[in-house]
Order: C-alpha cells, then structure tokens, then sequence
C-alpha cells in the first residue's frame, strides 16, 4: 500500500513532551521528503478557500455558512481572548467569531492527559504506553467555531459520512514551519508560512481517528508527507463519489514505544520513516456537528 510522505524532527527540549499531548503549541504542519523540489508542494490559498486559518497558528475547515471545524487543542487560547480578539481568517478576510463549542469531556480528558505526560519519563515505558493508548482510545478532539455572520463569498467543505475511509489516499493541508525528512522542521521555524499540500494513504480508520503511517520505501506516494509544526485542525480530504470530501483533522503524531524509549533517551525526531500519525475522523462525530449546528 502506498502512503504519505513530509515528514519533521522536533528538538526534543522540555515541551516536546507535548509530541504525544494535546496543546496550542504542538499544532503540526506539512514538511516535505528532501528528494522532491519544495515548488511541487506548495499550492495557493485559492485552491483551498474553505481553509480557515486561526489567529496566530492552526487550521479549521468551512463545514457551513457560520460553522468552522477545528481540533479542540487548537482553539482553547482563543476561548481566552477577550470577545474582539476571537476571530478566524477565511478567504483573505477576517470573521468575528461568536462562540467556540469543545467536545463534551473534552478538558476533563486534556486535564488527564497533561498529568499522565508528566510521568512520561518515569516507571516502565510499557506501562506508560499502554496509558497512553488508553488515553486516545478515550480522547475526543474536535470543536465547532460559530461566526458571527455567514460567509458568502466561500462555498462550505462536504464533510465525509461513510466508514470506508481505510485504504484512500488523503490530503493534507498546512502553512506551519517546514523542513525535510533529513532536517526535520525544529521548534524555532516560524509556525505561519506559505501553503503545502501532501498526499498519504489511511491505513487505519476506527473510534475517532483515523491513522496514517509515514512510509520511505519504494511504495511511498510522489507527494509523501506528515506533519511538523503549526497546523493542528488542518483538514485531511479524501475522494467520495468523485469529489474532495472533509474526512479528518490534523492532530498530532501517535507515538508508539519506541518513541517513547527515543523521548527518554533524549533523541527524539518526530517525522522519521515509520512513524504513525492521528487524524481526528469526521464521520465518527458527524451526529455531533449536526446536533450542535441545527439546535443554535
């Protein structure tokens, strides 16, 4: 099976604990394979206008005229501002922002996410691993922006409903700090830049997520890639009945033990061949966006 390949390192330093967390500061963005020219992945913001970009990093998508879809992680600074400062931008321009709707449970879960990260480096890895798996077994991140006034000049993103998203080939979209497979993209890259676009195939669609493994051998896709820093809440598109469709949100890399044995060791490179990164699915919180957009 072929699958994406974009792949950045991480300065393993004191929040990249945060690899594994959700956080407003472990958003992740495209970084390209050092084999293909930059040019081949960069796009326009025009060929994605319902991209929505959050005020100092992230993404969301357009899923209705006053409705954006982001990761939960990506907007719980924002909840913080001050009424005016919330906003998003679509389009080239700016939109007021009226209400931010987290996931049920969603800061009870983060709560418990953030202690058990505390312990990531003692006791057995093993153990803290399968915590781990626990956690995102459970874990819920997705939330709803509402906008002040709907927006007119962009067509709303077709949110995917099937269950068959295992084995497409995706989308991803970013315009956070970028690197290669050999350089990674470090902490100190800007988290805002220009617009890539990279390509993976799902290897993995079940509860609420949707997986992806970054793979370097010869069945690597032309445009492999995953992610780096400054684009959580960017969207995954696949292919339904011949048009793009929204099926997930960028979350973060899914660590497995051997990563947590390299954060212990203190080499950790978040991007490296191998490595399998978490997408929040759609189609699994489907009922919850419509139930949360018709009943405002």
């Amino acid at each position: 099976m072929r699958k994406i390949r974009v792949v950045g390192a991480i300065c393993v330093t004191a929040s990249s604990i945060l690899w594994l967390v959700p956080s407003p500061h472990a958003a992740h963005a495209v970084v390209i394979r050092h084999g293909v020219a930059d040019s081949r992945y960069l796009v326009p913001e025009k060929s994605i206008p319902s991209l929505v970009s959050l005020p100092s990093e992230g993404h969301g998508a357009l899923i209705a005229a006053r409705w954006v879809v982001t990761v939960a992680h990506a907007v719980i600074d924002m909840r913080a501002r001050a009424p005016g400062d919330r906003y998003v931008t679509i389009n080239n321009k700016r939109r007021e922002v009226v209400r931010i709707v987290l996931y049920p449970d969603y800061e009870t879960s983060s709560e418990a996410r953030k202690k058990m990260f505390e312990q990531v480096k003692s006791g057995d890895p093993a153990e803290w691993k399968k915590r781990y798996d626990q956690s995102m077994a459970s874990m819920r991140d997705i939330a709803l922006v509402e906008l002040k006034y709907p927006v007119a000049d962009v067509l709303p993103m077709p949110i995917y409903r099937g269950t068959a998203e295992s084995g497409n080939i995706a989308e991803i979209y970013g315009a956070g700090a970028t690197g290669t497979d050999l350089t990674g993209a470090p902490d100190s890259a800007p988290h805002r830049g220009m617009l890539r676009r990279a390509e993976n195939r799902i290897t993995n669609a079940s509860g609420p997520w949707l997986r992806y493994v970054f793979d370097c051998d010869a069945t690597a896709l032309p445009l492999e890639g995953a992610l780096g820093g400054g684009d959580s809440g960017g969207p995954l598109l696949i292919k339904s009945a011949g048009r793009w469709t929204l099926a997930g949100l960028t979350h973060g890399l899914d660590g497995s033990l051997e990563d947590v044995l390299h954060l212990r060791a203190g080499d950790l490179r978040q991007g490296v061949c191998g490595q399998t990164f978490a997408n929040t699915r759609l189609s699994f919180f489907a009922q919850w966006i419509d139930e949360t957009i018709t009943s405002t």
